[in-house]
């Protein structure tokens, strides 16, 4: 058994149009257990930071803005391989080639608005977790 924890963000697109609760609903029956969690609104300075990593492609500047419109959640999410599962259960980051039942393709509206992030590898979700999240809260 690979036991891990991932983090997982619900954007302001799926928090405005009322879809928080379905999903965080559709991530416990996939058999996550949420460590940790809680809504927040993002500073442009917190979303220029978490998406440094993006800041050379066109794409930087709005998704910046985008995240900073409204309440996100975060959340660390334990399970057995609990990276690999949440991509999974999220779908393809363009809701238009997820697969039918999938996050993305249940309540994204569009490649920009696509209503749920996930960590993408062991690295990417410690820091992750740790940009939102203090060792306390994730014990």
């Amino acid at each position: 058994m690979n036991l891990e924890r991932t983090f997982a963000i619900i954007k302001p697109d799926a928090v405005a149009a009322g879809h928080a609760g379905e999903i965080l609903a559709a991530v416990e029956q996939a058999g996550f257990r949420i460590v940790a969690m809680r809504m927040t609104r993002l500073t442009e300075k917190q979303a220029q930071g978490f998406y440094a990593v993006h800041r050379e492609r066109p794409f930087y500047a709005g998704l910046v803005k985008f995240m900073t419109e409204g309440p996100v959640i975060v959340m660390a999410l334990e399970r057995e391989d609990a990276i690999a599962k949440l991509r999974e259960v999220m779908g393809a980051t363009n809701p238009a080639n997820a697969a039918e039942g999938t996050i993305r393709k249940r309540f994204a509206a569009s490649i920009e608005h696509n209503c749920i992030h996930g960590s993408d590898a062991p690295e990417t979700a410690r820091q992750e977790l740790g940009f939102f999240f203090s060792t306390a809260e994730l014990l």
